[in-house]
Parts: structure tokens; sequence; C-alpha cells
């Protein structure tokens, strides 16, 4: 074990010895039982819970070097009532790729809804770095009904571009946008390699998309960033914009989408489609 490795489990012992102390048998069902040494719960205690082996728990605790997989750590994570930030530095003290996606909807701070609001008249919209929708103001909702419409948990823009019908898809420039789009989700799928819902989401996708299937094959990576995006709306036409991407502090691997308009007839097409929200944005025959 190199010297690095060896620092980086006597952390992980640390952690764990400090995070199992402050919790308290009554915090988690169990009684106070008698002849406790500290306040918190004991190794077996934490092994029973995250459904783990004790002695493998100790050798954990230990710092000795084991194999961890991404669900035992969430088990004990969940024993350990562990916030985002304590759970993202258990990954990274076991070694781990990267902390696998939580519910990041519950966790947007309220002032992010609040900001989006205030960016009116510009579409705005909060994503994750698998494109799924988080959260977005009245304009981005009037832009684009149709993804804003779907049931929480099945908003993804990849999704819902790459499967829908391309007479029915608002996105103009997909030659452009599309393999941007799957760079970047390349980049993130790389800090999740072990996380199951990634790897089924892309799995689905490319089963439900030869286009995407394709795009995906080529192996290509980039980062967000400043891009041009032309959308079709079935009453005003193109809408012409710059996407403008901002990394959120919180929650990890969230971004703020910014559609500033690229010339007076799309403002002026953006107002319109504000003041008549129930105006379908893709043809009539698609609803």
């Amino acid at each position: 074990m190199t010297t690095h490795a060896r620092a980086r489990r006597v952390e992980l012992a640390s952690f764990l010895r400090s995070r199992r102390d402050r919790i308290t048998p009554a915090a988690v069902g169990l009684p106070p039982g008698l002849r406790r040494r500290t306040p918190g719960l004991r190794r077996e205690e934490v092994a029973l819970l995250a459904g783990v082996g004790v002695t493998w728990y100790t050798w954990l605790e230990q710092g000795r070097p084991i194999n961890v997989s991404a669900q035992v750590l969430d088990a004990i994570s969940r024993t350990l009532k562990l916030d985002e930030a304590e759970r993202e530095h258990l990954y990274r003290l076991a070694d781990m790729p990267a902390v696998p996606a939580s519910d990041v909807h519950a966790a947007l701070d309220p002032e992010i809804q609040h900001i989006l609001d205030q960016l009116g008249p510009l579409a705005a919209s909060v994503y994750n770095s698998r494109y799924d929708l988080l959260a977005w103001n009245d304009t981005y909702g009037a832009l684009f009904a149709s993804m804003t419409s779907r049931p929480s948990g099945t908003r993804n823009a990849l999704w819902q571009i790459f499967v829908t019908k391309e007479c029915c898809n608002p996105v103009v420039n997909r030659e452009e946008e599309l393999p941007q789009m799957v760079a970047t989700l390349r980049a993130g799928f790389g800090r999740h390699l072990r996380d199951p819902s990634w790897t089924d989401f892309v799995r689905r996708l490319s089963a439900a998309s030869p286009e995407f299937a394709a795009m995906w094959a080529t192996h290509d990576v980039a980062r967000p960033g400043s891009r041009m995006k032309i959308f079709q709306h079935s009453a005003v036409g193109q809408v012409r914009t710059i996407s403008t991407s901002m990394a959120l502090a919180s929650p990890p691997e969230t971004r703020m989408v910014v559609y500033t308009p690229m010339d007076e007839e799309s403002r002026e097409r953006i107002a319109w489609i504000r003041a008549h929200p129930h105006v379908p944005a893709v043809p009539s025959h698609t609803h």
C-alpha cells in the first residue's frame, strides 16, 4: 500500500469512528443498553443496521485495504445519517470514483427558484450532469412545455430530444447541438462509472435511439459552455438563443442554464410566447 493510500485509509477509519460516535442508539431505534463506553453506536450495531458483516465493517473502520462497493457505502451513509458533503467525503476516502446520484430534486435550495424567477423574461433552468431538468422559470416552461409537463423523474432533455420524432422536436440545429450534449454527458458519465442509475440510463437511451448510440460510441468528451441553440415554436417560428451554463455550488454537478435571445426578432418572439403560455410549442397533433 502506498503512503497516500495508507493515509487515506487512516483518515477513513477516523471519520467513520467520529460519525458512529455521534449517533445515539435512540436515534436509530435501538435501546440504550448498559455498559456503553461512548454514547454512540457500537461497530456491530452499525454493521447490523447497514446489512454488512461485523468483521468486514470492523476491518473497514480499522483502515484495512479491503474492497468496498457503492451499495455498501450507501448503506453505511444512511445508517450514520451522513449529509451530502459527508457522503461525498466518505466516497473519496474509500477511493470510489464518484458519489452516486442522490435525490437532488429535494436538495435544491429555495433561493435557486427565486433566482430563476427573477431572470424573466429570459428562459432559465437547472440541470444536473445527466441532463435531468430540476427547476425552471415560467419563460422556460412556455418554451418547453412538452418537457416541463412530464412527470417528475422523467424530465430529461437528452431523452426528449433523441426519442421525440424529428417533426415534433423543438431543437433546430441538431447537427451541432446533439453531439455536444452527448459529449458533455460522457464527461459526467466518467464520474459515475459504478452508478447503476447512470449505466441504466445510457443503456435504455441507446436502445431507444440509434442516433444517440452512434454518438455515444465516439467517446467524445466536452464541458458545458455557452452555445448557440435554435428552437422551433409552432406559433412564432424559430427562436435563436445563446445558452450560458453556470455551475452551482450545491447540489454537486448541477448547473443553471440561461437562454439569451440572439436578436431582436427572437426577443420579441419569446415575449409573445410568455404572453401566450398555453399555445403549444410543438404541432398540436402531438398533444
